[in-house]
């Protein structure tokens, strides 16, 4: 059973859909991409995850059912929002699911928050300064031609999804310049703050991801209890393939 909803926070209606709701224990919090919507994000792993755990996908400013807003787009403002949105849900800790946007909102809430994730997955995302460390440079200088960049079939994808529940179907070439600044400009965390995140910590990236292998490794070397997966033959937007994401997730946060 799916159940669609809106919360008012900070300002905005933040839509959120609970799946899996009859079973017990902490939940799972799964955020999107950037410019995508969470069943674009997770459609392919959302039936086999909400099988075993109660499951709430959440449509961050200006994504999916969730209409952009006057107030500026920024990762730590997507994760007040979802701290938020625990409070009004009565949730005192959740594990958290992050891919790409996703898991650098799943970071910021960890960093602001540790004591509300018991476990984080973070998948084709980065703990960069900038840009310029975490991603390769054909992603930064925006060479079409480049393996790791999207395919016209991918971007069309996109804009599909987008406009089918967006609020403003039209409003999406004027939302994705915003969300694509943050997260390419994204200063990340200090040493020190990483340091902090003692929770057990899967990452996740494709080897020919945006994300640079060796900040990867960098990442892993960050925090004090995190495992690192490299997916073979994997793009940035192929990560979450449910042949080899399924089984490592499951197992992470069942133990």
């Amino acid at each position: 059973m799916t159940q669609g909803a809106y919360a008012a926070v900070n300002g905005i209606d933040l839509y959120y859909e609970i799946h899996g709701a009859e079973h017990p224990g902490p939940p799972l919090i799964m955020l999107h991409g950037g410019a995508y919507t969470f069943h674009l994000s997770f459609g392919a792993v959302l039936g086999s995850l909400s099988a075993e755990r109660k499951v709430i996908g959440v449509e961050l400013q200006g994504h999916g059912h969730t209409a952009d807003s006057d107030r500026p787009f920024t990762i730590r403002q997507c994760a007040e929002d979802v701290i938020t949105l625990l409070d009004q849900l009565n949730i005192d800790q959740a594990d958290f699911f992050g891919f790409s946007l996703g898991g650098l909102t799943a970071t910021e809430v960890a960093v602001r928050a540790p004591e509300r994730v018991r476990r984080l997955v973070l998948a084709a995302s980065h703990f960069g300064r900038t840009r310029s460390v975490a991603y390769y440079s054909e992603i930064t200088d925006v060479q079409l031609d480049s393996p790791r960049m999207p395919t016209e079939e991918q971007g069309a994808a996109m804009i599909r999804a987008y406009t089918e529940v967006a609020p403003n179907p039209d409003g999406f070439y004027e939302f994705v310049p915003k969300a694509q600044s943050e997260v390419h400009d994204f200063e990340g965390w200090s040493n020190e703050q990483l340091a902090r995140l003692t929770m057990p910590i899967l990452i996740i990236i494709g080897d020919t991801d945006f994300v640079r292998l060796e900040h990867a490794v960098d990442m892993k070397q960050s925090v004090p209890n995190a495992q690192l997966a490299i997916l073979p033959g994997t793009t940035h937007l192929e990560v979450i393939r449910p042949d080899l994401v399924l089984p490592m997730v499951s197992a992470f946060l069942a133990q």
